[in-house]
């Protein structure tokens, strides 16, 4: 399947730009390319989302309730497209994406535009799941670690373009255009992807009894993971008993979805899965809050905050090439592990941010250090999962792979709003909240590197070329 013949008579592994991988290779990466744009635009843009709204209470939780959403969207996803294949649940996952997008754009307050997040991450996370799956199915093992530089790159153009461009037209137009003109976007991506999703057909080995337990233990893990969050936010009684009621709700089921031994980092595949959800707890959890810092510590403007945004984009996209290259004669948990000290170092370097005497640019730099650690470690862990799985569960892999990496972002963001929220709260600025999440963040990725210590020390096929 994945061979071509040459002039020679014998077989060559198709690329990803092959005539019979051209056209999915372009769906694909026009998806991306568009959850790029929208994850640009929307970080960028925040702060003054919070201040119009007056919502900087409510800060995090507008990237803790998009991954909420893609944490029971992706195993959705994942499970229908175990079971029919990748055109329908990617077709109705970018059809609620573009639904969130419409609700953010009229949104009257914070509340309604965590609504909306929510939504577009329930739709969103049929990208992650179909996109995991699809390359599992479709490219040779050797072409795999390409192809998600490949995917890396779509984010170039959005990262170099997308934060001043959405920071231009929330200046010039208004936030909320930043949302509403994506909408027309997610019709042309979803036109390209769908023709060439259909090609493949539906996998060959469907388990309906195990995908139903999948998605009851998803939707027990999201409302136990919000309940968790909005506990901690609560400055009430209620707030502990939300928390152990989520917790209980949460952790059997977690149980169920992750590899065995993954809640304890248990050597092997548990350890790559665990160390995914430390990484992305680590990064976005500082991500999050990179423009708060740059506009409500430095008083610098939203266009300056897109600076340090799109130096880490470019970066990481830097580091998804290098692990590309580095594939074939690096043991993919070393690339992990050296990526997730690289994250630490960055965002402990970031924190530089908060010392006025420091020049805005040192942290800069520091943040583009950690984009290209996360570049690092980022694909290396789902090319584990998949050349450790069969075939026919990359679907579910790709589920587990997905489920760890939106439950550290919630979580990191959300803790990472906790602490703004409290320093918001008690002296009307976030300066102190912000002194524990790149702390706390930088800690992490330390946690995390000794974590991938663990994981499979599998070497790749060498990428051809």
């Amino acid at each position: 399947m994945n061979q071509e013949p040459t002039p020679s008579g014998g077989a060559r592994e198709a690329t990803p730009w092959d005539p019979r991988l051209r056209g999915l290779t372009l769906g694909l990466v026009s998806t991306v390319t568009l959850i790029a744009f929208e994850a640009m635009a929307v970080i960028t843009v925040l702060p003054d989302v919070a201040e119009d709204l007056s919502g900087l209470s409510l800060y995090g939780w507008t990237t803790s309730g998009f991954f909420l959403g893609l944490l029971l969207g992706v195993v959705i996803a994942g499970a229908e497209t175990d079971r029919v294949g990748a055109v329908r649940p990617f077709t109705v996952g970018l059809s609620l994406f573009g639904a969130g997008l419409a609700v953010a754009a009229v949104a009257p307050s914070m509340e309604v535009l965590v609504a909306g997040r929510i939504l577009q991450g329930l739709g969103g996370g049929a990208v992650p799941a179909v996109l995991y799956a699809t390359i599992g199915r479709a490219y040779p093992e050797s072409q795999r670690p390409r192809m998600f530089a490949v995917t890396s790159t779509a984010w170039v153009v959005p990262g170099l373009v997308g934060p001043v461009a959405s920071a231009l037209v929330a200046e010039q137009a208004g936030w909320r255009w930043v949302f509403g003109g994506l909408v027309p976007l997610v019709l042309v991506s979803g036109a390209l992807t769908v023709r060439a999703l259909a090609r493949l057909g539906p996998p060959t080995t469907v388990d309906v009894g195990a995908a139903a337990g999948r998605l009851v233990a998803a939707l027990r893990v999201s409302v136990g993971a919000g309940l968790m969050l909005a506990g901690l936010t609560s400055r009430s009684p209620f707030g502990l008993a939300a928390i152990a009621a989520g917790a209980c709700l949460a952790y059997r089921p977690l149980r169920t979805l992750l590899p065995e031994g993954t809640l304890r980092a248990r050597r092997g595949l548990a350890a790559a899965v665990a160390a995914r959800g430390l990484l992305t707890f680590a990064f976005f959890g500082a991500d999050t809050f990179v423009p708060l810092a740059v506009t409500a510590v430095r008083d610098e403007s939203t266009t300056m905050a897109s600076v340090a945004v799109t130096a880490a984009t470019v970066t990481w996209t830097s580091g998804s090439w290098t692990q590309a290259r580095l594939a074939g004669r690096v043991p993919g948990r070393d690339l992990i592990r050296f990526g997730l000290l690289l994250v630490a170092g960055g965002t402990a370097g970031f924190a530089l941010v908060l010392v006025e005497p420091v020049p805005l640019g040192v942290a800069i730099a520091c943040w583009a250090a950690a984009g290209f650690g996360i570049g690092l470690a980022y694909s290396p862990i789902v090319t584990l999962v998949l050349a450790e799985t069969p075939p026919e569960r990359h679907g579910t892999a790709s589920t587990s792979v997905t489920l760890s990496d939106n439950l550290g972002t919630v979580f990191g963001t959300g803790l990472g709003g906790v602490a703004v929220a409290a320093s918001e709260a008690a002296s009307g600025t976030p300066d102190a909240g912000l002194a524990v999440v790149f702390p706390l963040a930088a800690a992490v990725a330390v946690l995390g590197a000794v974590v991938a210590r663990r994981a499979p020390a599998r070497v790749f096929p060498p990428v051809p070329g």
